[in-house]
């Protein structure tokens, strides 16, 4: 058995910033005195000049950034999920997603996953505030692949777009020769008749083993993978939601707000049934190496296995 290669969604975006970088003159770089977490250290070797440090000053980099998308630049303004989300809130809401402006943001170590970071880093709660923001695209890719097609896809569209990446290396479940990636348009890993669970980032990959077990004792769960929150593939989710009568969604953010709200929302104005969100209980993380989290907090296979076995028996 080939072993599992396993890469975080952040050294994807570093990556994936070098590769347009090569051929985008007008990309241009901002971070706030985190480059060697964000992994924007690798666009900044490769391209310096384009590559600002605004220093710990969350807030004026997202100013900086709007000002540089009216010179017709496309800035990518990087920092941890809970310091662009969280701190520079204002400046995205009333600088860049009031004018609609051409910013891009990439969030890093998002969630829980944060680990040792504790409770203060690991923010479960950006999803929930990009998406109040009117105009702006919320995408939280599962995998490398994703990622950087994700990012690809982010340059080419015009207006602001949130980009949340996870410090912990997860399974590549994709192949780059095949994959495509639509703004809006989730993804069907596996159709089932009993339930279907929609997961997003870190938690499709634990969700596909969780349905592989749930298999094993007679349970036949269908996975999405919705890489995009906002906007919703509601096409998709309605259509599971009438063909399997039962949805659980699956996400390493608060359940308030974020991915199992806004599935949530569609459902229950298009295809009423039973829900289930797996999630952060509306309660703040700890500090404790990321795996051990997870398992915690019920985000891994096995956790997600035993609540949706017994959602549906």
């Amino acid at each position: 058995m080939s072993e599992v290669i396993k890469i975080a969604t952040r050294e994807s975006y570093g990556n994936a910033l070098v590769e347009l970088g090569a051929a985008h003159d007008n990309l241009v770089v901002l971070d706030a005195d985190l480059a060697a977490a964000t992994k924007t250290s690798i666009f900044k070797s490769a391209y310096p000049k384009r590559h600002i440090d605004c220093g710990i000053a969350e807030c004026n980099m997202m100013g900086i950034a709007a000002g540089l998308a009216t010179t017709g630049k496309v800035p990518f303004a990087s920092s941890f999920a809970m310091f662009a989300a969280g701190r520079a809130f204002e400046q995205i809401r009333n600088s860049i997603g009031y004018p609609h402006l051409n910013v891009k943001i990439g969030a890093t170590h998002a969630g829980i996953s944060v680990g040792e970071d504790g409770a203060t880093h690991q923010c479960n709660e950006d999803i929930a505030l990009m998406r109040t923001i009117p105009g702006m695209v919320v995408i939280n890719p599962c995998d490398d692949v994703e990622a950087k097609a994700a990012i690809k896809a982010a340059y080419e569209y015009e207006g602001p777009v949130y980009l949340r990446f996870g410090r912990l290396a997860t399974p590549i479940l994709n192949d780059a020769n095949t994959y495509e990636f639509k703004i809006g348009k989730g993804i069907t890993f596996k159709v089932g008749k009993d339930v279907t669970i929609i997961a997003t980032g870190l938690c499709v990959a634990e969700s596909l083993d969780a349905a592989n077990k749930l298999s094993e004792c007679g349970i036949d769960a269908g996975v999405i993978n919705i890489h995009t929150i906002k906007p919703l593939d509601e096409d998709l989710v309605i259509a599971a939601a009438k063909a399997t009568g039962k949805i659980v969604t699956v996400e390493e953010h608060s359940v308030i707000g974020g991915l199992g709200s806004a599935v949530c929302d569609c459902i229950c104005e298009n295809a009423p049934c039973k829900v289930l969100k797996i999630g952060i209980n509306d309660v703040y993380g700890e500090s404790g190496p990321a795996v051990k989290l997870l398992e915690k907090y019920g985000l891994t296979s096995d956790g997600i296995f035993e609540k949706v076995k017994n959602f549906v028996k």
